[in-house]
């Protein structure tokens, strides 16, 4: 049985929180390069080329690439073969993610009741999805979520009469009323399956997704092919200031269902789409 120490899990966490809002992804800055080079819009391309100049700026000066540093969200793979010593794993990730956005100098957005408003400056605590594993590594993802987009997100219970036609006007109709509020170019997750809960967390994991990864299933990338075609014709553009980069992926990813049931959600990321993964 192989163990991991929590201080090797928190020291991993804090460095994640910073790197995560200072580097966007490898396929993040290809795709937002692509998309400089090739939109058609004046407007959309002086943006689209501001962002990357803004990616730049952020990596050499050690600063966030935007000032909304995200509600920190983990997805966390945890082998059944390996043993956690120290403090419990979730107050790791927390002390983690505490130390980062302090050491970072990262702007703490968590308050710690819904309704009395009350921030809790450490952004703690994390949302943090387990799943256990065959093996004995523990894997951390870590995807800090902006607000902006996240408001623009959506689920609907959809009939299952509703079929293909009903997910595509669900999908549609939340991009374009999201708008320029969305922050894009953005990137679409969408969760469909499952249940309420389970479409809505397929949707933010198919926000971490490499770009370049479409579906292994023909028909679900079909799906995503027509649908970033269609937004990208809504002239929406960066920043909802016209253009034809509107979105650079849709992302799906699918589960089983109930006989009665079509759940889709539909998760909006800015182009400020973080997210970094570790396997300790």
């Amino acid at each position: 049985m192989r163990t991991i120490h929590t201080d090797e899990i928190i020291k991993n966490v804090k460095e994640m929180c910073i790197e995560a809002n200072l580097y966007l992804s490898s396929d993040m800055k290809e795709a937002i390069g692509k998309a400089a080079r090739e939109e058609q819009g004046v407007l959309g391309k002086r943006i689209l080329g501001q962002l990357c100049e803004n990616m730049e700026i952020a990596a050499q000066n050690q600063i966030p690439i935007c000032q909304d540093t995200g509600m920190a969200v983990f997805f966390v793979k945890m082998g059944q073969d390996m043993h956690v010593e120290g403090i419990p794993l979730s107050e790791a990730i927390n002390q983690g993610v505490r130390e980062g956005y302090e050491e970072g100098y990262l702007r703490k957005s968590v308050v710690g009741d819904p309704l009395l408003r009350v921030n809790t400056k450490d952004n703690t605590p994390a949302i943090i999805h387990y799943d256990i594993v065959p093996g004995d590594q523990l894997e951390i993802l870590i995807a800090p979520k902006g607000f902006g987009s996240e408001n623009m997100s959506r689920i609907f219970m959809l009939k299952p009469a509703d079929g293909v036609e009903g997910v595509k006007k669900a999908v549609l109709d939340t991009v374009f009323e999201a708008g320029p509020n969305a922050c894009p170019p953005v990137v679409v997750g969408v969760g469909i399956g499952g249940d309420f809960e389970k479409c809505a967390i397929l949707a933010k994991k198919a926000l971490t997704r490499n770009l370049a990864d479409r579906s292994s299933l023909p028909h679900i990338r079909q799906l995503e092919e027509e649908l970033l075609e269609k937004i990208n014709a809504s002239g929406i553009g960066p920043g909802g200031l016209g253009g034809n980069t509107t979105a650079l992926v849709v992302n799906i990813e699918t589960y089983p269902t109930h006989i009665a049931g079509l759940p889709v959600a539909v998760n909006m990321c800015c182009h400020v789409n973080r997210h970094v993964r570790r396997v300790l």
